[in-house]
């Protein structure tokens, strides 16, 4: 009996162990994250890029979109990714060429070149040593060093190879975690060159002072920024603080302060299965409207 009971409870747990994991993990891609026929695909083309200025020595891989609809004698919108190599890999959870092509071809957003950028690292010293990572201190920083970094080293010689508007309503910059609140700081530093946000389980949080965003949302003049903000209840919760809770805040923060944002708060943990699979979502609200934004 003792036995018989005991076997029942394990069989239990575990069930309710996989509702749980089925629940945060139940995301699926649409149609508009599967490559279509008779749907244009755009180019993507890899690149390194060694700072010399805002953070010298610092390598980093970038990738460049240009849609297939890009015609040089227009201006073509931009996006920025932060974490570049997860947002333009075609295995990632977010396929964002695929999801571009889709979406510009339905004309549910515009001519978009997307730049993915990943953050950078300091090479080794020696054969067996190992690179340093710079993320957490681009990423996670306070203040404009980073939009600095993009504006004035990194972008300028691909703006000067493409036409790409200078209007911030047709200028977006999106990323995850770290990149998620690194997207946001680039906007809130410098919104009359980015006008768009999208955040993917932003690091609002204490891990270099984001927690203080909500705060200064609502103590400051409101800035023309469009925000979109996923988010998922099994987020990380440690010593930084809680994801579910910092992405509460700035959500509130954003209504208080009459900004024109949506947040979207999921059943995922720290990952991209829910920001990936309602990308095409997320993307046709950010650029709503966005007719004449590039003209």
């Amino acid at each position: 009996m003792f036995f018989n009971c005991r076997q029942m409870f394990v069989t239990i747990f575990c069930l309710l162990c996989a509702t749980v994991v089925s629940g945060q993990d139940a995301y699926k891609h649409g149609p508009d994250s599967m490559v279509k026929e008779g749907v244009p695909q755009g180019t993507v083309t890899q690149g390194k890029w060694e700072s010399t200025k805002v953070y010298p020595g610092t390598v980093r891989d970038y990738w460049i979109y240009v849609p297939a609809q890009y015609d040089k004698s227009k201006p073509a919108c931009l996006m920025v990714f932060q974490d570049g190599n997860g947002y333009a890999n075609l295995k990632s959870s977010f396929r964002t060429p695929t999801v571009f092509d889709n979406l510009i071809h339905q004309g549910d957003m515009p001519v978009t070149i997307g730049v993915f950028i990943n953050p950078g690292s300091i090479p080794a010293s020696t054969p067996d040593g190992r690179p340093r990572r710079n993320r957490s201190f681009e990423y996670d920083q306070l203040g404009d060093q980073y939009s600095r970094f993009l504006l004035e080293e990194f972008l300028p010689p691909i703006e000067s190879k493409y036409n790409i508007t200078k209007n911030p309503a047709g200028r977006a910059t999106g990323g995850i975690s770290s990149g998620g609140i690194c997207a946001w700081t680039v906007a809130w530093e410098r919104p009359d060159q980015f006008g768009k946000v999208l955040s993917h389980v932003g690091s609002f949080t204490n891990i270099r002072g984001g927690h203080v965003y909500p705060s200064l949302i609502r103590k400051t003049e409101k800035k023309h920024i469009r925000v979109f903000l996923q988010e998922g209840s099994n987020d990380l919760n440690n010593l930084h603080g809680s994801w579910p809770l910092a992405n509460q805040q700035m959500a509130a923060a954003l209504k208080f302060a009459k900004y024109d944002y949506k947040f979207v708060m999921g059943t995922g943990g720290h990952n991209s299965r829910h920001g990936g699979a309602i990308l095409p979502e997320s993307l046709r609200w950010l650029w709503r409207d966005w007719k004449g934004i590039a003209d």
